[in-house]
């Protein structure tokens, strides 16, 4: 026989008390937000990410190839996103009696001890360097000559492109950079930076690991370096994310055993991943890198795209799982 309960009785009372409740805390959820890849609708490769305040900063290779300025955008979600502009570097202010023909590629945009914005980015071949007081600018050239920072005939036979400035817990800088022709004989340099970060303290080392072609990105994580890097042809699924490792920033570097991290996928949903970024928020790492949009075009068209960074137990980064992440802020 069933039991029935009057409307007015304490039990009554107390069941409508806890559906309310129930109610209430369902309606107070937030929806949880997706963020899909790719984060931004275009084509843009090589991305760079600085945080000031509670704003992301992305820098961008604008493609096919470059442009005559860099891709900017503003974040604080990952979700939606403001284009920007600056105001440095260009085509035209960045072009030296040994730049090549190469566009604006590939920067590198960190926050320094002094406080300043200093950014290392690829024009004609060679790397350049500007300075500003904020993410946005006024951005200029860092040296006073407004020359480039490293020439394009400065390491004879190599690519002096794709330089990536990492700042240590000591404040100390360093700078990484270098790639090969017509994708071989890849190396990597790196020379620790004044306190201007524009000068060397130290004369350049060779520091190239194993299956390295270009784009180093060093990060550092229980006082182990990880310095990690692309390899394979950027026009094609052969192109993916390794790294290495070593007890100092300056090397020598071992790569590890479970390298490479990102790679094209079976079914080709990620193709060609690479030349990436790395940064902290909540704790959490995040990897920053583009993908190749397949088409039958002579040239590539990439996208960004952004997804967890992860350590297992014995220090390894896992194998990068590239579906892109939950709500990114709470």
């Amino acid at each position: 026989m069933k039991r029935s309960i009057k409307m007015n009785s304490p039990e009554w009372i107390k069941y409508i008390g806890v559906l309310l409740i129930i109610i209430f805390a369902s309606c107070s959820q937030k929806p949880t937000q997706i963020i899909n890849n790719p984060i931004i609708d275009g084509y843009y490769a090589d991305p760079s990410v600085v945080q000031h305040n509670d704003t992301f900063f992305i820098y961008a290779t604008i493609d096919p190839w470059g442009g005559e300025e860099l891709g900017v955008f503003t974040t604080t979600d990952f979700i939606h996103f403001n284009q920007q502009q600056i105001n440095w570097p260009t085509k035209k202010q960045c072009t030296s009696p040994t730049s090549r023909s190469a566009k604006v590629w590939a920067p590198s945009v960190v926050k320094a001890p002094d406080k300043l914005f200093y950014m290392y980015v690829s024009v004609g071949s060679e790397v350049w360097a500007g300075v500003a007081e904020h993410p946005l600018g006024p951005w200029k050239n860092a040296k006073d000559d407004a020359s480039p920072l490293i020439k394009g005939d400065f390491i004879p036979g190599f690519h002096m492109i794709d330089a990536e400035c990492f700042v240590d817990d000591d404040n100390r800088a360093y700078l990484y950079w270098g790639s090969g022709w017509d994708w071989v004989n890849g190396k990597c340099f790196v020379v620790e930076l004044n306190k201007d970060m524009i000068t060397f303290k130290t004369d350049p080392l060779d520091v190239t690991p194993d299956n390295y072609f270009e784009a180093p990105f060093m990060i550092k994580r229980n006082d182990v370096y990880y310095l990690m890097y692309s390899n394979g042809k950027a026009i094609d699924a052969t192109y993916n994310v390794r790294y290495a490792t070593s007890d100092s920033p300056m090397g020598p570097f071992s790569e590890a055993s479970n390298s490479p991290v990102l790679k094209t996928s079976s079914d080709s949903t990620i193709y060609g991943p690479g030349h990436h970024a790395v940064f902290k928020y909540n704790h959490q790492d995040y990897i920053l890198y583009h993908r190749i949009y397949p088409q039958k075009e002579r040239y590539v068209l990439r996208q960004l795209c952004i997804d967890s960074l992860n350590f297992d137990e014995n220090g390894f980064i896992k194998k990068i799982n590239p579906k892109g992440v939950g709500k990114f802020t709470e």
